[in-house]
């Protein structure tokens, strides 16, 4: 565990890196805001394309080789980025980062081989806090190397050196979490040509209701984040450096409630019970952003709905990977992967129309009513269907570590 969370957090200490810069850099070389949606778009694009993907090959030659397969795209990306000097070659890197964005799916697979139900929860906690810091001092380093000038160059170089120091990491360090035996018989299982399309084993599964989640959470994610530094520079003359800020401090409470809310609190709640409690609240700040205009009530909105926001992800990755068997693990944590990328296909194009159309106040209300579908699900429905270990293939009896039938 101590081993993944580096890597992971190495990783997403360079993808945060270039969020407040993004809305900052593209103007540079002529772009619009609409044209700050699609540069977001095309990299949940590539992601969405090539999530599964990832996660197949993941089940076939190991999480590991995959894992740095990624980062070696990642750190090639951001030099692509940081020598862009024509706004279509920053569409072109981001296409290339989404298409290698398969980290995070693969490495919420290995979580999941190597953590028995019971603790699944911890184990994405550890991820999320992972996601957290990387989130806090990414792009706290984003703003600060770009300085009030906005220059790009340097926080590229930086987040390319530290998805190389995440493959270093890998390499040294991170143990394979899937035996040569498993990934031969996962081997032998795709080369029987018995497999199904991602959207029919989704389906046989009973799997899809729950995998949509993962575009509606991320749809309305995605368009916090492309709104957020807007909405702070617009309203309020922010820079991407007091942008870089605001996130740093987010990332702080995010760690605090990942590492150590988290696993106590989902014990004495349950998944479910703690998922919806946790929606109510990303909802909660989604609505307060709606009315909110001065900063007090912005900063606030953006507090409580990134707080609620960031304990969703790695719930559903608990409740998604105990609900699948070990051998297709990285298959369908693959697919989740694809889903949250379509969602951050969907979210900013959702927000910069809205944007275009009636302000902040009315891309908010997009959002809302988006997130409100999200809720309406998680208090609509319940666990069902069995649970797997971390190494055996029968589901145990229909109840869940909640509890709840």
């Amino acid at each position: 565990m101590p081993v993944l969370f580096g890597v992971v957090l190495l990783d997403l200490i360079g993808f945060g890196i270039v969020i407040p810069i993004l809305p900052f850099l593209s103007p540079q070389l002529g772009a619009s805001k609409i044209d700050i949606a699609l540069i977001i778009v095309v990299y949940a694009v590539g992601s969405g394309l090539c999530g599964s993907f990832w996660g197949r090959l993941s089940d076939r030659i190991g999480r590991k080789r995959v894992i740095m397969i990624c980062l070696a795209g990642a750190a090639l990306s951001y030099v692509m980025l940081g020598l862009s000097t024509e706004l279509w070659m920053v569409y072109v890197a981001r296409a290339f980062a989404g298409v290698m964005a398969g980290n995070i799916g693969v490495a919420t697979a290995m979580m999941a081989d190597i953590t028995r139900p019971e603790n699944r929860a911890r184990g994405m906690g550890i991820i999320g806090a992972a996601f957290g810091l990387g989130f806090m001092l990414g792009p706290f380093l984003g703003g600060v190397l770009a300085g009030d000038s906005g220059d790009f160059m340097l926080p590229c170089i930086v987040a390319g050196l530290m998805s190389l120091l995440a493959i270093l990491a890998a390499a040294l360090f991170l143990p394979e979490s899937l035996s040569a035996e498993h990934r031969a018989r996962n081997r032998a299982y795709y080369q029987s040509g018995k497999q199904s399309s991602t959207w029919r084993f989704l389906r046989d599964s009973g799997q899809r209701l729950l995998i949509l989640q993962y575009t509606l959470h991320n749809s309305v994610s995605s368009s916090f984040m492309y709104l957020v530094p807007l909405w702070l520079g617009d309203v309020l003359g922010w820079t991407a450096k007091d942008v870089g800020l605001v996130f740093g401090v987010q990332g702080g409470i995010m760690v605090v409630l990942q590492a150590g809310v988290l696993g106590p609190v989902n014990r004495w709640l349950g998944e479910w019970r703690f998922l919806r409690i946790m929606l109510l609240i990303f909802w909660s700040g989604v609505l307060l952003a709606v009315f909110a205009g001065s900063k007090t009530t912005i900063l606030t909105a953006v507090f409580i709905a990134m707080s609620g926001m960031t304990l969703c992800m790695p719930l559903l990755n608990s409740i998604t990977s105990q609900r699948t068997e070990p051998k297709f693990r990285g298959r369908i944590m693959g697919a989740s992967s694809a889903a949250s990328s379509w969602g951050r296909v969907f979210g900013p194009l959702l927000a910069g129309a809205n944007l275009a159309l009636f302000g902040y106040a009315g891309a908010w209300l997009a959002c809302l009513v988006v997130l409100s579908a999200y809720l309406f699900w998680a208090f609509w429905e319940g666990p069902k269907g069995g649970i797997f270990t971390a190494t055996g293939t029968e589901p145990k009896a229909s109840v869940t570590t909640t509890g709840e039938r």
